[in-house]
């Protein structure tokens, strides 16, 4: 078997059914009775890092290609963009569910009252376009250019998806600013290497005067 058939008969078969474990879980954990004490956060808040955590792994992609020399791997990127809507989408229903029950009113009352939620609505909007532009045909219609040029709203679909958790959280914001760290180490892969190049002589540059100020420190 070639490289570019075991990622698309081997892996991609075991990841589609993998990334359906959360969703089978939160199923089996509604049907036990074991979702908490409010089950209806608990299902808002899994799907929800759920289709965060996917959104950064379709980001995560590239670097990861770059980094292995294996570009088959981007045939997983579309799927998993594709898992990452369909848990947003999971998180945006119960919200309007079950927890607003339909109520039009109440529910863009609360996108223009609380910041956190306009943002998370507003990446929930623009990963809309992403998910209907995945099919092959669709992109056929729009031409790569235009379609890469679209889809380059994954950007802001995943910062607005990692400040909509950290403007959440109200204590303990060690998690939301973890998935902000690891957001912008897989946009760094997307600076021009130029840019990356210079970043990386100003690291180097500032640990050699580090080093430095310490050997005066001790000679002193």
């Amino acid at each position: 078997m070639t490289r570019a058939q075991i990622i698309s008969r081997l892996l991609k078969p075991a990841l589609f059914i993998l990334l359906l474990v959360p969703l089978a879980l939160l199923v089996q954990r509604g049907f036990s009775d074991t979702l908490g004490a409010n089950p209806v956060e608990t299902i808002t808040h899994q799907t929800g890092l759920w289709a965060l955590r996917l959104l950064l792994l379709t980001l995560a992609i590239t670097p990861l290609c770059r980094i292995t020399g294996i570009n088959e791997f981007v045939r997983l990127r579309r799927m998993i963009g594709l898992y990452s809507f369909m848990y947003a989408l999971l998180h945006f229903s119960t919200y309007a569910v079950l927890d607003h029950s339909l109520d039009l009113i109440a529910i863009l009352a609360d996108v223009v009252k609380r910041p956190y939620v306009t943002v998370g609505f507003s990446a929930f909007l623009m990963l809309i376009p992403l998910a209907a532009t995945s099919h092959n045909r669709i992109i056929r219609l729009l031409g790569g250019k235009r379609w890469k040029r679209l889809h380059r709203l994954v950007y802001f679909c995943a910062l607005g998806g990692v400040l909509h958790y950290l403007w959440l959280v109200k204590a303990d914001t060690l998690s939301p600013l973890l998935y902000l760290a690891g957001f912008l180490v897989l946009m760094s892969f997307r600076l021009p290497s130029q840019v990356r190049a210079r970043l990386r002589g100003g690291w180097r540059r500032l640990s050699l005067a580090q080093f430095g100020g310490r050997l005066l420190k001790e000679e002193s």
